[in-house]
């Protein structure tokens, strides 16, 4: 595997790859970046920590001003065995660099620079040199990414000379966006805690540790039971037989005295967002709730009038509804000579009228003003509560608005910029929204953040977010907070010391590039891989694989294509009108051909089943 980057994301994405898929990589930073930011923290993506730190040394790949490159050296990870993760430098990912980092012989390329440009030239040169490597590209233009994909795998479907649709070799193009990626497990981290995530169908999906219920009781309810833990002795520490990787139900009823690891689906458990369908919309949107109690109350006036003048004279009820209006707008004969009750119901219709006029002077001046600022920011409703507060609307917070709006949980946004690119988003979306800068007094209050469920703190600022989660934890101890921190050292000292002085309450710190990684580095290993979550020392990966050409699948059932501690399939992707993944597959269930699945498997079984067992290395 080859990395090519020049910010954070290349050496977590590098770290990535080689703690959790136990691939060897090389990685291409520029000279400039290694000597203004060494390379981050790599911490560990298991409980035992798979890798500690990425040590690097000056290493020889530098541009010698005419396009030549000069020699390479390698640096390798703490604990890792010679050729682990091979650091080089280069100015820009030119043709030189990339035949000298190895892309000819490589199986996947990363390319994670900052600049669209660099990344898009740099994959059209990658492509010419190894046809069939696959690519990974950071693009922040998703209509342009789109593009991208196909004309390179058109390009290694021509270059490579193999058939039309590219089987029999796997030279996918994957763009991706780093906002994109760490959206869903930012949502996640605001809602349940957690950033291990996998997104797929439309669903985020956690792993979940389950604490031992005892021999013969089940793990509980949960999509899948993925895993059993090692079990511990009194003071804590695992016995040397490891986790077991997706055990079959005999299994789970024997290990009472083992954790569990449970697939479940994150949910939200707080007030969700009205859909919207109630009687007449147009109506609520034009009138604000003030407005259209004052209407109702005018109305039910108007029809009392008309009841009691009814009941006084004894008219038709229609005549007498008529003369109550003609009384409102001031347009009848006095009712002189008329009997006193008739006298008395004219003055009331004369007063009601009074009290009228400036009500339907608001409703059309509002109507005017809601077509006039349809682009308008909406302000929080009051009495709002159980919601996300979002600061910043940047390029992550713009994302991570739109997760947080397709699950259907209101939020509130703080922005200090009135030019932030996600305003356009949030009035598309009508999401309240405070302009201001969230360090001054009051606006955190604005944003109704003593009733909110949840602080999400994204600005590009790690100070800002420092402060904005300090002034909110003073107003709500107990407040559960994410704040996203670039620098490693800082976040982690913020984490512990948060912790610390609220330990009843929820603190989360994230790196976008710490949550970008996994799903760069699941794309390097095949389009079909869409996530992994670690157990342990282990690994399980998550792929979308199609039921024919596998003989292990097609034609079995659910029941009988299950290989404990290899694979399970555990949805079938819906086509038709609501497409979508059915997870209540039952055991009898027969795969065909056409199906395509979603399993749970580990690099052993995974490689078995996808036909790559000959590069499978032995104690991974």
């Amino acid at each position: 595997m080859v990395v090519c980057g020049d910010d954070g994301l290349a050496h977590r994405l590098a770290a990535e790859l080689r703690g959790v898929y136990g691939e060897q990589v090389t990685l291409v930073v520029p000279a400039s970046e290694r000597s203004v930011r060494p390379p981050v923290v790599v911490r560990a993506r298991s409980a035992s920590a798979l890798l500690d730190r990425v040590v690097t040394a000056a290493a020889g790949l530098t541009g010698n001003g005419t396009g030549a490159v000069t020699s390479t050296g390698a640096v390798t990870a703490v604990g890792e065995p010679p050729g682990g993760i091979r650091l080089m430098e280069a100015a820009e990912p030119t043709e030189a660099a990339l035949a000298a980092a190895g892309v000819e012989r490589a199986d996947a390329l990363a390319l994670v620079y900052d600049d669209d440009e660099t990344n898009i030239r740099a994959a059209l040169t990658a492509r010419r040199l190894n046809p069939r490597l696959r690519l990974v590209l950071r693009l922040y233009n998703r209509r342009l990414g789109q593009h991208i994909e196909e004309l390179l795998d058109q390009a290694a479907v021509l270059a490579s000379g193999g058939p039309a649709d590219g089987t029999g070799f796997d030279a996918s193009t994957t763009v991706l966006s780093d906002a994109d990626t760490a959206a869903p497990a930012l949502a996640a981290t605001a809602l349940t805690g957690t950033s291990k995530v996998l997104q797929t169908g439309g669903l985020l999906l956690r792993a979940v540790e389950r604490p031992p219920a005892g021999a013969g009781v089940s793990a509980g309810p949960g999509l899948a039971t993925l895993a059993l833990l090692s079990q511990t002795d009194s003071q804590g520490r695992a016995d040397d037989q490891g986790p077991a990787l997706l055990p079959d139900a005999a299994a789970v009823r024997d290990g009472g005295g083992r954790a569990t690891v449970v697939l479940e689906q994150v949910s939200y458990a707080g007030p969700a967002l009205p859909d919207g369908r109630g009687v007449m919309p147009w109506f609520a949107s034009l009138f604000s709730r003030r407005l259209r109690w004052s209407l109702a109350g005018m109305v039910g006036c108007v029809v009392a009038l008309a009841v009691a003048l009814w009941l006084v004279t004894g008219i038709h009820p229609l005549r007498a509804f008529y003369l109550t209006l003609l009384d409102l707008f001031a347009i009848d004969d006095p009712a002189i000579g008329e009997s006193v009750g008739r006298q008395i119901l004219q003055l009331l219709s004369g007063l009601a009228g009074l009290l009228l006029l400036p009500v339907l002077l608001a409703a059309v001046l509002e109507a005017l003003g809601t077509f006039r600022t349809v682009s308008s920011l909406r302000k929080p409703p009051r009495g709002l509560g159980g919601h996300v507060v979002l600061l910043g609307l940047g390029k992550i917070g713009t994302r991570v608005l739109t997760r947080l709006r397709e699950l259907n949980i209101p939020v509130v946004c703080v922005e200090s910029d009135p030019e932030a690119r996600g305003l356009a988003t949030a009035r598309r979306l009508r999401v309240p929204v405070v302009l201001g800068d969230v360090t001054q007094e009051g606006v955190l209050e604005a944003a109704k953040i003593h009733r909110a469920h949840a602080l999400l703190a994204v600005t590009s600022a790690d100070t800002t977010n420092l402060e904005a989660v300090l002034y909110a934890r003073a107003v709500r101890p107990d407040l559960r907070v994410v704040l996203r921190l670039y620098d490693d050292d800082f976040a982690t000292a913020v984490y512990r010391t948060l912790r610390a002085a609220h330990p009843a309450a929820s603190t989360r710190s994230r790196s976008v590039s710490h949550l970008a990684a996994p799903a760069f580095a699941g794309a390097m290993m095949g389009r079909q891989i869409l996530g992994a979550f670690p157990v342990e020392r282990r690994v399980l990966l998550f792929a979308a694989v199609e039921v024919g050409g596998h003989p292990q699948l097609e034609g079995k059932t659910v029941g009988e294509a299950f290989r404990a501690g290899s694979w399970r399939v555990l949805a079938r992707e819906e086509s038709g009108d609501a497409p979508g993944l059915a997870w209540d597959l039952p055991d009898t269930y027969v795969l065909q051909p056409s199906d395509r699945v979603v399993l749970a498997a580990t690099r052993r079984g995974l490689a078995e089943l996808l036909g790559r067992r000959g590069r499978e290395r032995s104690g991974t």
